[in-house]
């Protein structure tokens, strides 16, 4: 049974997403990506392994077998992270620093991609026109 108040205009689940105004640039990126991932689903290549399992376990039971429980696969490469972080450090005692790496260049197309960034150096050099424009505002 249904009632009316089970049913919920859409506005209730819509209404606190902003409208954000979208480049075409940005758009255009976001096809050619939405393009490139796109495929046909090939259901021969789909296994429903929750299915075959379900019709194991019902084969097993017209089978009057026994139904126990599958033991969880072991992980054979399991590192305890404490034990890991602490040879690090006691290696990095021990060894000399590593020169830092190289930063790679932006490819050629990124560069429109990238936003400025203030960092300090903008805000050293405010302040600065901050100091010179208030002595000139003082001398005059």
């Amino acid at each position: 049974m249904c009632s009316a108040r089970a049913v919920r205009s859409e506005a209730e689940y819509f209404d606190d997403i902003q409208d954000v105004k979208v480049t075409k640039d940005m758009l255009d990126l976001a096809k050619h990506i939405v393009n490139q991932k796109a495929g046909r689903f090939e259901p021969t290549k789909f296994e429903d392994q929750y299915e075959a399992a379900l019709v194991e376990l019902i084969n097993r039971k017209r089978a009057g077998k026994p139904v126990t429980a599958k033991a969880r696969p072991r992980g054979e490469n399991v590192v305890d992270l404490m034990d890991a972080l602490r040879q690090s450090i006691g290696k990095a005692s021990s060894t000399p620093a590593k020169p830092a790496k190289r930063r790679r260049k932006a490819s050629a197309g990124q560069k429109e991609m990238l936003m400025p960034i203030q960092g300090k150096r903008a805000a050293k050099e405010r302040t600065v026109k901050r100091t010179v424009s208030k002595a000139q505002r003082k001398s005059a």
